[in-house]
């Protein structure tokens, strides 16, 4: 007790600092968890959390033996696992890329082109993606026509919305990816990179034998992190981008919850859906995190 009060009054300044994040965390992340009971009662507005009725796993077993259960479950796994297999890979790569380029203003100029897609919101995207991808005038349908092949309807097509939502979201985040990795490379020893070349090593060498090392812990703590949200699709550019006709492959859980939740007023429902979706989260962020830990000696904790 006497060593953290010591502490406190030699950091104070820093905690201080913190202390509105820590109520920030603690207000809109760790106060709301009291709510998470009405997953497991039939709640009513009017009757409140406490004077609404429990009934125990009924919610949870409702989802469960939705005809569309496997369907919303699989939907969600496969973009997720999708975006994951394709998109994590590309800020690394980018990032190695950027790093190599000795022109400082060219540098900054495809950082600056590759961060600005970041900041376009996910409406003015998904209207963009739909022009883009109109089967009549759209730009992608003209350049498929003059090369002789066949117009088509993307956006009405189940099989290709799962490969639009991954690219189209790999296109936007990129750039702004690459910030973490290019901060970590920036603290490679230059003389470690000198030795390597006196020592004969090519362009390859050097990215295969310092960089990926330099940046290796990054990937594995994103990794992780990234795993812990294996069942968070985004909702909004999936909801922009649905349409009746490629329900079949669009319509994951967070949208399922969305027509339950908020358009039916299901409060009960959703929220054991939503618990559902957390625990499975949880679940493959401690497993991603322990596979991490035993293969080497990055992890969160």
């Amino acid at each position: 007790m006497a060593n953290t009060s010591k502490l406190f009054k030699r950091y104070y300044q820093l905690y201080i600092l913190i202390l509105p994040a820590l109520v920030y965390i603690i207000i809109f992340n760790y106060a709301p968890m009291y709510g998470v009971q009405i997953a497991f009662k039939d709640f009513s507005p009017s009757r409140g959390i406490w004077g609404s009725n429990w009934v125990g796993m009924r919610n949870f077993l409702r989802f469960w033996r939705y005809p569309l259960f496997w369907n919303i479950l699989r939907n969600t796994l496969t973009i997720s696992i999708y975006q994951l297999a394709a998109g994590f890979p590309v800020p690394i790569i980018l990032a190695i890329m950027i790093n190599e380029v000795q022109s400082k203003a060219y540098k900054k100029a495809v950082q600056m082109i590759t961060y600005a897609p970041h900041f376009i919101s996910m409406v003015a995207l998904c209207g963009m993606i739909t022009l883009f991808l109109n089967k009549q005038t759209g730009l992608i349908n003209n350049i498929v026509a003059f090369l002789g092949g066949q117009r088509l309807d993307y956006l009405t097509n189940p099989s290709w919305f799962k490969t639009i939502y991954v690219f189209s979201g790999i296109w936007q985040n990129a750039g702004w990816g690459t910030i973490i990795y290019l901060a970590a490379l920036s603290g490679v020893d230059p003389e470690l990179i000198e030795a390597a070349k006196i020592d004969g090593a090519n362009r390859l060498q050097k990215i295969w034998y310092i960089d990926i090392p330099a940046i290796l812990p990054v990937i594995i703590i994103l990794l992780i992190m990234q795993s812990g949200q294996i069942m968070s699709v985004g909702f909004e550019k999936i909801l922009l981008l649905q349409n009746p006709v490629n329900m079949s492959s669009s319509d994951v859980i967070s949208t399922y919850v969305y027509r339950n939740g908020l358009l039916q007023a299901q409060y009960s429902f959703s929220s054991a859906i939503g618990l559902f979706n957390n625990l499975i989260n949880v679940t493959m962020l401690l497993m991603a995190n322990f596979i991490a830990r035993k293969v080497g000696e990055n992890s969160l904790f």
